[in-house]
């Protein structure tokens, strides 16, 4: 048994040591330069996302984009002490300025939800700017990570695959619906209707990001508080299906879920000690840029 268990961890190590993967440690190294790029930075969700990206600290360069007023949005960020080089760019002229270099790029561009609009009645207009956007992508980033943001996300991500595909660019490690917005909601309704601290609470969800394809799994949330009945699990299920509804209407058409998306929040270990860090939800490719990318030469 012991001489199994020593040829077995032996066989771990060499295969630890053949590996192209370097791990990167979090120690007293400084971290590598890595460029952001917001399309859709003057927007709703678009501002205070480059106000969480210029407080991020791997964050090197951030570049923010759409189609006017950038250059103000830019102004007011780049005020902020922190490392990173803050440039605007504006205009279909500088979209590819814009996106040169980028490791990440994040796409919260698009028309907002109205009131008695669901996320399928974005897809219209939605669709045409976010198969513009990655055509060019293609071109000026083709290793970037992407995070999409654009809703309606369920057909936005399929159209940026597809543009991808036909470039020759495609890699579906680093393509990215963001959605853990209906994770966040789901565990602040239930921390809320089961009397649990919201820090602890867990609530898989599953399907898409759209309306009833949106599946909270109330039946395996985690700390268990008070017994919730059939009736209080399908009103929570409803509600967190109809959260993004729930925003446009209480903003009766002056904006949509902008702060909450902007805001979503990860927890991720990132010091050699393990210590927890909570950084930017839609960032969290950086740190996995940081661990699993190898040394700059």
């Amino acid at each position: 048994m012991r001489a199994s268990m020593l040829r077995s961890i032996e066989t771990v190590l060499k295969r630890s040591s053949s590996s192209h993967v370097v791990r990167r440690s979090f120690g007293s190294e400084p971290s590598p330069d890595r460029k952001v790029t917001v399309l859709g930075a003057a927007g709703g969700i678009g501002q205070p996302l480059a106000l969480l990206m210029k407080l991020n600290p791997l964050v090197s360069k951030l570049a923010l984009y759409d189609i006017a007023a950038t250059p103000g949005v830019a102004a007011d960020v780049s005020h902020i002490n922190t490392r990173s080089e803050v440039k605007g760019y504006m205009g279909d002229d500088q979209l590819g300025e814009a996106l040169e270099g980028s490791d990440v790029v994040i796409i919260p561009a698009g028309v907002p939800r109205k009131p008695g609009m669901t996320r399928d009645d974005l897809f219209n207009i939605n669709a045409g700017i976010v198969k513009s956007l990655c055509t060019a992508i293609a071109k000026y980033c083709p290793n970037a990570v992407i995070n999409m943001i654009s809703n309606p996300v369920n057909s936005t991500v399929p159209i940026a695959a597809e543009v991808f595909k036909k470039a020759g660019t495609y890699d579906e490690k680093k393509l990215f619906g963001v959605t853990t917005l209906d994770v966040v909601r789901a565990r602040t309704f239930y921390a809320g209707k089961a009397g649990v601290n919201v820090a602890d609470v867990d609530v898989p969800v599953v399907g898409g990001h759209a309306g009833i394809t949106i599946l909270p799994l109330f039946s395996q949330a985690t700390p268990r508080g008070s017994n919730l009945s059939d009736e209080e699990i399908t009103a929570l299920t409803k509600r967190t299906q109809d959260g993004g509804t729930e925003v446009v209407e209480a903003k009766a058409g002056k904006g949509s879920a902008t702060l909450s998306m902007a805001r979503q929040k990860s927890i991720t270990k990132r010091s050699s000690q393990c210590s927890e860090h909570k950084i930017d939800l839609v960032s969290r490719n950086l740190v996995m840029l940081e661990l699993f990318l190898p040394m700059p030469a």
